[in-house]
């Protein structure tokens, strides 16, 4: 048993961990990610660099991590140790040992381990998160309403536990946001505008 709990925290914390933001953005030559805009490795701080190219991969890897690191420790331990993935996942994300423990806010992991929970959870905080920020302009008002809300949908899509589950990483992903939750009470939190003199 401990050595699959092991095993699942090493899948699942080193696909986490891995900054595709700024490894893309290096081979791309837009150098460190961190020194851009919000200085968040994220696809949202991605696009402020004018690449939708970058966007789109940082976007699609980040995603892809949380998927995989569910289904490989389901396939391998099961389903009790696919949760425990889920939320190991999103942790190496947040707190990857490669940069500090200073890495992004887990959205789009998060995204990827909904998928791999429930695709009705993933497609509905998607479908939630776009329809805020067309209405709002603000990534992270986007993101704290449709992560904020994935553990409603997943009470009514899926069970409790995996309500629970979807309970723990929105908690993590809120306090990943606390300093944009500050500036958003304060009425300084920016709007959205890529930069689009380097657009590719």
């Amino acid at each position: 048993m401990m050595l699959w709990l092991a095993g699942t925290f090493i899948i699942a914390y080193t696909l986490g961990s891995i900054p595709f933001g700024l490894i893309w953005a290096k081979l791309l030559g837009y150098g460190d990610l961190r020194k851009v805009g919000s200085g968040n490795i994220g696809a949202t701080n991605a696009l402020r660099t004018g690449s939708k190219l970058l966007a789109g991969l940082t976007l699609l890897c980040d995603v892809s991590k949380g998927l995989a690191a569910v289904l490989l420790c389901r396939h391998y331990y099961g389903q009790e140790y696919a949760a425990l993935a889920a939320l190991f996942v999103v942790i190496g994300h947040i707190f990857p040992v490669w940069l500090q423990f200073k890495g992004g806010k887990g959205v789009a992991t998060a995204l990827g381990v909904f998928l791999a929970l429930n695709w009705m959870i993933a497609a509905s905080v998607c479908f939630l998160w776009l329809a805020v920020f067309a209405f709002a302009r603000i990534s992270s008002i986007s993101s704290l309403v449709s992560i904020g809300y994935s553990s409603i949908i997943a009470y009514v899509v899926d069970n409790y536990l995996t309500a629970l589950l979807c309970l723990c990483i929105s908690t993590l992903i809120i306090f990943t946001h606390r300093n944009n939750i500050i500036r958003l009470m304060i009425g300084t939190e920016k709007s959205f505008k890529p930069n689009i003199a380097r657009a590719s």
